[in-house]
């Protein structure tokens, strides 16, 4: 992301957003807001930081109960994944009309199944660049984010601390 995390959280914090907390240096923010849409707190989020910082990333907001739902369906379990695969989710605003079938696979890297606006992917670490990315480019274009899915558990566990506090 090229930016530092605490500028990030005072950025959330600035567009009234509370118990902001940033995870891993990607750009993870988990955040308590007044009930609105996704793309209504992706706004905001993303002018606070033109506000705040010069300059504004894309965001894309879950709710932390839409994760845990996520996580306890446990969608990679029905995929036959090879030995020291890494599974990522890809996060879009809104689900793909069209779609082409999966699974596809290049080079080891597969997309595995859409599920909402929430691509399933699996790809075995090389040196080489990162087929998988590439991949997932050419199906969903740049208006996503990915992540692994130990990041998923990890924002979702740290979203579901906050809810106790």
């Amino acid at each position: 992301m090229n930016l530092k995390m605490p500028a990030l959280a005072k950025a959330f914090e600035s567009a009234g957003f509370s118990h902001v907390k940033t995870l891993l240096s990607s750009g993870n923010v988990v955040f308590c807001a007044a009930r609105g849409s996704d793309a209504a707190l992706q706004r905001k989020a993303e002018a606070a930081m033109q506000a705040q910082l010069g300059t504004s990333f894309m965001t894309f907001v879950r709710d932390i109960g839409h994760l845990r739902e996520l996580i306890d369906a446990d969608p990679f379990a029905r995929f036959r994944l090879p030995q020291g695969s890494k599974r990522v989710v890809t996060f879009l605003h809104e689900p793909p009309n069209d779609f082409p079938k999966l699974p596809i696979e290049l080079q080891g890297a597969r997309l595995l199944a859409l599920n909402g606006r929430e691509l399933l992917s699996a790809y075995v670490p090389t040196a080489n660049d990162p087929v998988f990315m590439r991949l997932i480019e050419r199906h969903c274009g740049k208006a996503q984010t990915t992540r692994t899915w130990d990041t998923v558990l990890k924002v979702c566990a740290a979203g579901e601390a906050m809810r106790q506090n």
